[in-house]
């Protein structure tokens, strides 16, 4: 049996790089689904506002911007 992938699917894999994919796995493994679903939107290039209402994705980014500093120290603390 031979499997081709269709090229739709060629560019979504050459779309998302693998940070980007990292960054969205973590998100999912730290239960913030919706945050997941914004950076998958962002990754292939659609718009999140598109799709979820405005006060959610405001909501969304200011719960997951992290100033250098933060970030930081949340990664000394683990």
């Amino acid at each position: 049996m031979n499997y081709q992938a269709s090229s739709a699917q060629n560019d979504f894999h050459s779309a998302i790089t693998p940070e980007q994919f990292n960054h969205i796995i973590e998100a999912i493994a730290d239960g913030r689904y919706s945050w997941a679903c914004v950076l998958i939107l962002r990754c292939i290039d659609y718009n999140p506002i598109h799709y979820i209402p405005q006060r959610t994705y405001s909501r969304l980014i200011k719960e997951n911007r992290q100033s250098p500093g933060t970030a930081s120290k949340q990664k000394a603390d683990i």
